[in-house]
Order: C-alpha cells, then structure tokens, then sequence
C-alpha cells in the first residue's frame, strides 16, 4: 500500500540559509504524526513546500503514490491534501454554515455557481450540517463566524477542511491562541476525526502532541533529528535537552 503522504529529500534555502535540508518523512494511510521542534526550526516552511505555498529546490512530494511537486496549491487540494492556519483563514462575515457550504461546493465543482443555488442544494447543505454535528457546532450553524469564541472558529475551520473531502490533513498548530479552557474543544475533534484521513500536526503544545500523535518527528534547523513513538521521543536524552527541555524551561 502507497504512503498517503511521502516527502523524499525536500530541500530549500532562502539565499544562502538552509530551511530544509534532505527532509523525508511518510505518513500511512489513517497515521496520526506529529512534527514538533524549537522555534525556528523550519515546521512552517515544511508544511509550505508539502502543500506547494513553497517549491523545494530539489526532492519530491507524493500523494498516494503519485507525485504532486509541481501541482499547484489548489491542485493538491482537490487531489486530497488540505491544512489549517496557525491563523485562521475565514470568512468573519459569512455565518459558519456558509464558511462550510462554500468548500463543499469548491471540491464538487459548483462554486462557479450563483450562492443562491449553491445554498439551497440539499445534499451539499446536509453534509455541510453533518461536519457540523461532528464536531458539535451545529448550534452555531446561523451564527456570524466573526462572532464566535475563538475556539470555536478553529473548529469551523476544521470543518471546512473536512468539507474538502481529504486524504491527508495538516494541522497547523491548531491549539494556538485558545484559551486553556476551550482547549478540550480542539483536544476532542481532533481526536474524532475520521480514520481515513492520514492526520499530520505540527504543534508547540506537548500536552496536544503526547494525546494525539502515534508517531513523531523532531525537526531542528530543517533536519528531521529523530523519528518515533512518543515514548522513545519523550526519553530521548538528545530531544528533551533541544526541545522538550526548552518547553520546560520557558
């Protein structure tokens, strides 16, 4: 069975800086990986070359066995690769049934349509209900995304990525800016989400990772440093003193 995600050798440098150096990862169908590291240590960047914001200077990105380094963002998206922000990207004005609505009909093709038309489909308004109820916020189906509590507009965003129908989702610190006490909200979908869907999270919060993640990687100065289970990750001598120390520290 083909990796539903595999990066082979990325590298990438901004002049003469290195911010991926010969980075290879694979995340098998339904995996739940997590990538943490220090500050500055190219997450961010990674997650750009594998979703094609970036080029990679050289190496290859694969997606279900085919390679997608040259397909555009969108490209990559409607072949099942989709993200999160570490800051959202919705629309404030639109209800979260709408923000929901508008990715369906983008991944079934009927976004060239009239809203109108698009909002009274019933099958794509049903889905659109049932990722909400997934994620119990089918209460604020008809409520202004902009108005939300902040963790509750993370878990519309997440909705929408699901609306995109994915095999693979990167999720780009999703815990960040939630206040601790509507943390459990995020703790609780991601732990919900399908089991087709092959899940990356890049993510500071160890209590996150630790909870979610079956596999780890740790990268430093764009170099995946270990890879493993979290818990030859957490008695890692080498890990704890470069990144797992440092959270302790402050």
């Amino acid at each position: 069975m083909s990796a539903a995600l595999e990066i082979r050798g990325l590298n990438k440098s901004f002049g003469a800086l290195p911010v991926a150096s010969d980075v290879s990862l694979a995340l098998e169908p339904g995996a739940r990986h997590a990538l943490i590291g220090p500050n500055g240590s190219g997450k961010t960047t990674l997650v750009n070359l594998i979703t094609g914001a970036l080029a990679p200077d050289s190496g290859k990105v694969m997606l279900n066995g085919r390679d997608i380094t040259s397909l555009s963002q969108a490209r990559r998206v409607r072949r099942g690769l989709a993200r999160t922000f570490q800051i959202n990207q919705l629309f404030a004005g639109l209800t979260v049934l709408e923000n929901v609505l508008l990715a369906i009909a983008e991944r079934s093709g009927t976004a060239h349509k009239l809203w109108r038309r698009a909002s009274r489909d019933s099958a794509v308004t049903g889905e659109a209900y049932a990722l909400l109820e997934q994620l119990r916020i089918h209460d604020d189906a008809l409520k202004v995304t902009g108005e939300l509590p902040y963790g509750h507009q993370r878990l519309v965003e997440i909705a929408i990525t699901l609306g995109l129908d994915p095999k693979v989702l990167l999720l780009d610190e999703p815990a960040a800016g939630i206040p601790s006490a509507e943390s459990h909200l995020i703790l609780d979908a991601i732990a919900a989400l399908p089991d087709s869907i092959a899940v990356l999270i890049i993510e500071h919060d160890m209590d996150v990772v630790f909870r979610f993640a079956h596999r780890i990687s740790v990268l430093v100065s764009g170099t995946i440093m270990r890879e493993g289970s979290p818990g030859e990750i957490a008695a890692d001598e080498e890990v704890r003193a470069v990144y797992l120390g440092e959270e302790r520290n402050g």
